[in-house]
């Protein structure tokens, strides 16, 4: 699968002929400058909660893209309510099987809320099976033994994963959190947009690969294979 990252943590992946979008922030992000959002395509956009650093971008590109917005059911409301007619409403639980593969929603451990303030429901993690391999998209969490659930639904290739702590886990936290999720190879989001969440990029790499992991911190706009 090809993954490309959008910065902060916004980044898609191509999976079984269909391109999912996650957590769009573009506009409002100073290192993502460089990134045509007209040139985005996405079938699908999932959107792990309400915060503007994930929510931001996601009426413009719905209504761009024509894709279906996943996302916790007061999310798919307050988009429907905006003229977004395809939406897939979700709350902890499924599988939901879509037509790239299946989607499970796993807890996450943060906040949502609309950029008035009011409520956006559950913040939400997706673990995704598919038959070209599965993946495991955190969104914004603290490390929770939850996530040792996870390889009782899926045989992870990759995981994508929040590293910046202050608001998230901080690398150290990811690193078990790979241990918990039976994955070595993580994709690192969250990080360096702004002060409270800079890392060290070297010595992040470097925490991994003593752990035993491989940490990926592709450039915005790059692409990799995962």
């Amino acid at each position: 699968m090809n993954l490309t990252y959008y910065g902060q943590s916004c980044f898609s992946v191509e999976v079984s002929g269909k391109k999912l979008l996650f957590d769009p922030f573009i506009t409002y992000n100073p290192l993502a400058k460089d990134i045509d959002k007209k040139a985005i395509k996405a079938d699908y956009i999932f959107l792990s909660h309400g915060h503007t650093d994930h929510f931001a971008d996601a009426f413009e590109l719905a209504r761009q893209t024509g894709a279906t917005c996943v996302a916790a059911a007061e999310i798919a409301d307050w988009l429907t309510n905006k003229g977004i007619e395809k939406v897939h409403p979700l709350n902890h639980g499924g599988p939901v099987v879509f037509d790239f593969g299946k989607v499970r929603t796993v807890n996450a451990i943060h906040s949502s809320s609309f950029p008035d303030g009011s409520y956006a429901g559950n913040p939400l993690g997706f673990v995704f099976t598919t038959p070209e391999g599965d993946f495991y998209y955190s969104g914004d969490t603290a490390l929770t033994m939850d996530m040792q659930l996870i390889p009782r639904w899926a045989k992870l290739k990759f995981a994508v994963l929040p590293i910046g702590g202050n608001f998230t886990m901080d690398v150290a936290d990811a690193i078990a959190a790979s241990d918990f999720i039976n994955c070595n190879n993580i994709v690192g989001v969250h990080y360096n947009t702004f002060d409270l969440i800079k890392i060290d990029k070297e010595k992040a790499v470097e925490e991994f690969k003593a752990a035993g992991k491989n940490l990926l911190l592709p450039a915005i706009g790059a692409t990799i294979e995962v």
